[in-house]
């Protein structure tokens, strides 16, 4: 019978003479826990601001109607405060609504920004493994040669 080769060895030696950089994924890592920080602090900037807003459209919403629900005198008295509720109401939207559109600029334009961060960091870092990567492919294929030639 015969035996089945042992290909261990190899394998050890093609690797061997393919080395890879974990540096490299280290730094990889590093630079995307680094933008995840950044996105989460722009995601919670926006959050904390939209709370703000929600909280004093809400405080001033029951200020009107506390204002409106007080008892009068006269009954025309409720249909002027009632009026007066709808305008303030509206007005405060408006201007709550311009707010949120404010925040949701503001996030854009930030993320935005670290997008086009993330892309040329990436690239550079890309461009480096690369270059490191087929210098030592080429050292290592020449030690092949070198060695084939003897």
């Amino acid at each position: 019978m015969t035996k089945t080769p042992d290909m261990t060895k190899a394998f050890q030696d093609m690797m061997a003479a393919f080395p890879v950089d974990a540096s490299a994924f280290q730094n990889a890592f590093k630079t995307q826990a680094a933008f995840g920080e950044k996105f989460s602090k722009v995601a919670i900037e926006a959050a904390e601001k939209s709370t703000e807003i929600t909280a004093k459209w809400t405080k001033d919403t029951l200020a009107k109607l506390g204002d409106m629900a007080k008892a009068k005198a006269d009954p025309v008295d409720y249909t002027k405060s009632v009026t007066d509720y709808a305008s303030a109401a509206a007005e405060m939207a408006a201007e709550n609504l311009a707010a949120f559109a404010e925040v949701a600029k503001k996030v854009q334009m930030e993320t935005v920004e670290l997008m086009l961060a993330a892309g040329k960091e990436v690239s550079e870092d890309a461009t480096a493994v690369v270059k490191k990567a087929t210098n030592e492919v080429t050292t290592a294929a020449k030690k092949a040669a070198a060695s084939a030639a003897k």
